[in-house]
């Protein structure tokens, strides 16, 4: 499944000084600025969430990234049927210590879900319905879009996850597939793919309204990131 991306759209660096710190859809829609939609990236670490979205927001592959502490964020604005329609997208720390005191920030008034695998782990694989369960329990809607991803196509040799095993499970959960590579450069499209349905799909619903972090709070996470960075003993 591929859908076409134009071509020039924005790679913005996110919580500017000049966003403001809430945001009506409604009133975005009628002044022409862009409706706000918060997207967290979940899964093991080593899945390659912070590939799917660099690939996304940057065009490029991340060689050799760092393991996310916390969360980081980043933004897109696309330009969908005339209307300007900015993603913020929250890629989240795999590993459990990174997260136990960010936990409550991710699923803070989200408004779609993004499960992500390597179809080379067959142990990141089976840990999806855990990070499911750990969305219902901090009481994410069941109107809230989800997708399940299987990252890594590219490493066929070495597939632990077979295609048909992944669709029996989205489909248990009413989830779209999608299998694809941040890496391979002809997967460009597919990966937009993935965050274009998202961004298609929230722009149909009603207007929604999203308070962003103001620069303090944002601050105040980035700080408690480097702080545990600086206790971690790996």
């Amino acid at each position: 499944m591929a859908i076409e991306n134009k071509p020039g759209e924005a790679f913005d660096t996110v919580f500017s000084q000049n966003d403001s710190l809430e945001r009506s859809s409604h009133h975005d829609h009628e002044t022409g600025q862009a409706r706000v939609f918060k997207i967290i990236v979940i899964g093991d670490s080593n899945v390659g969430k912070t590939c799917l979205t660099y690939r996304f927001c940057g065009g490029t592959f991340l060689k050799n990234p760092e393991a996310t502490i916390g969360v980081d964020f980043r933004e897109r604005t696309l330009e969908l049927d005339g209307e300007s329609i900015k993603l913020q997208i929250w890629d989240t720390a795999g590993q459990e210590r990174f997260r136990n005191s960010m936990v409550e920030h991710y699923y803070r008034n989200v408004h779609a879900i993004i499960f992500v695998y390597d179809m080379t782990s067959l142990c990141s694989f089976e840990s999806i319905p855990e990070w499911i369960e750990e969305c219902s329990q901090h009481s994410v809607g069941p109107l809230v879009p989800r997708i399940m991803v299987g990252n890594k196509c590219d490493l066929r040799d070495r597939r632990e996850v077979p295609t048909s095993a992944a669709q029996r499970l989205a489909d248990s959960y009413n989830f779209p597939l999608f299998e694809t590579s941040a890496k391979d450069p002809a997967e460009k499209e597919h990966v937009d793919a993935i965050f274009l349905t998202l961004a298609y799909r929230l722009k149909s619903h009603k207007p929604l309204r999203l308070k962003q972090p103001s620069e303090s709070n944002v601050r105040q996470l980035l700080n408690q990131r480097e702080q545990e960075a600086a206790t971690c003993q790996c």
